[in-house]
């Protein structure tokens, strides 16, 4: 079967300082070379990632920065307008407008990926245009989301995609395993700070450290306002790069999954950490959310406020939290590894490349024009 050639304009597949849209293009770009295709990955070069590459030469696809949509353009114009499919991704500096100019340059064959597409909807309810118009999703051949379940027949209803198709986040198992690092946290967790998924972590981490102050708690990820009253049981790290998540999960008991609010309404959007602490074969406790336990049955334990997070770290009987462990490296290594989903988005853009643009999308490119 002919190689597909791609282009993807991503937020950033160099850096993964303050963001999770790295390791989720790392492991489906990884998947998408394995699989023989070609990608070139263009990201808009932003000091606050040139300064945390850590990445900065991938070997799995082709790499360029650009320095505004005119630049992005000028240089990579042919090559996006020979592309197979093009596919632009959310949070893109300037988003907008890129993807405006490769719907230009590539018609019927542009796509738009939404790594985070509650808070995406969220925006569009507002009246808020970041990084994509909603003009602009009639146009695109195929809306790939982030979150699936009942959030795709809305963007298709609501918004006039013409398929909205699920593409979740995935995980390299050849980087995600466990180490055998000798076990230094009771619970940990690994996230960028956000002010809506604050709470919850002060609920189902802060507040049990200062309960059990003999247990040991640790959280990563940078932009943590300085106010934050951390427990001193509560070990911080400001930046965990890739490269040291594996020995991070490994080491601890359980793992804390916190969702942002607008997925959490939304359900069915599984983070890229969720899948690689599975991977690992790490025990998880989750909040709450719709789609969790059908993606992850049996593999992920629910905690609902402090009181549940307690009981589970004070419950020192092994069997049952490595069984759910197991059962969530079980499907995570089967369904949503690198490879997996590489193999459903070929498939996806190999039904969208012949696919002629319908009398819907051709009004609306003639009303942009």
């Amino acid at each position: 079967m002919t190689p597909l050639d791609i282009v993807v304009i991503g937020l950033s597949l160099s850096s993964s300082w303050g963001n999770g849209h790295a390791t989720t293009f790392r492991s489906l770009l990884r998947g998408m070379n394995s699989l023989g295709h070609r990608t070139l990955f263009l990201e808009c070069d932003r000091p606050w990632y040139a300064q945390n590459r850590d990445l900065p030469d991938p070997d799995f696809c082709d790499f360029a920065l650009y320095d505004d949509v005119a630049h992005l353009a000028r240089r990579f114009g042919a090559r996006i307008a020979a592309a197979d499919a093009v596919i632009v991704g959310s949070y893109v500096q300037d988003g907008v407008a890129a993807l405006d100019a490769a719907l230009r340059l590539a018609p019927g064959r542009t796509s738009f990926y939404d790594i985070d597409t509650p808070v995406t909807l969220a925006k569009l309810d507002r009246g808020e245009e970041d990084y994509v118009a909603a003009r602009q999703i009639p146009c695109l051949a195929a809306y790939f989301s982030f979150t699936g379940g009942p959030t795709l027949d809305r963007l298709e209803r609501r918004f006039g995609a013409a398929h909205a198709l699920p593409l979740y986040c995935s995980v390299e198992p050849e980087r995600y395993r466990n180490t055998g690092a000798a076990q230094r946290w009771d619970l940990g967790y690994l996230g960028t700070y956000s002010a809506d998924r604050q709470p919850t972590l002060e609920r189902l981490l802060i507040e049990p450290a200062r309960r059990l102050p003999d247990r040991r708690f640790v959280v990563a990820g940078p932009q943590y306002p300085g106010d934050i009253a951390w427990p001193d049981n509560v070990e911080r790290i400001a930046h965990l790069p890739p490269a040291q998540h594996a020995d991070f999960y490994s080491a601890q008991r359980y793992t804390l999954n916190v969702t942002r609010a607008d997925m959490i309404a939304a359900g069915w959007s599984p983070s890229v950490r969720l899948f690689e602490a599975a991977a690992i074969g790490t025990p998880i406790l989750s909040d709450a959310w719709d789609g969790l336990e059908a993606l992850l049955p049996g593999g992920v334990a629910i905690a609902r406020g402090t009181t549940d997070v307690v009981a589970a770290l004070e419950d020192d009987d092994d069997g049952a939290r490595l069984v759910m462990a197991a059962a969530a490296q079980r499907i995570v290594l089967a369904d949503h590894t690198g490879l997996a989903r590489a193999g459903q988005l070929a498939q996806a853009l190999r039904r969208l490349k012949d696919w002629q643009l319908d009398g819907r999308q051709n009004r609306a490119l003639a009303a942009r024009a």
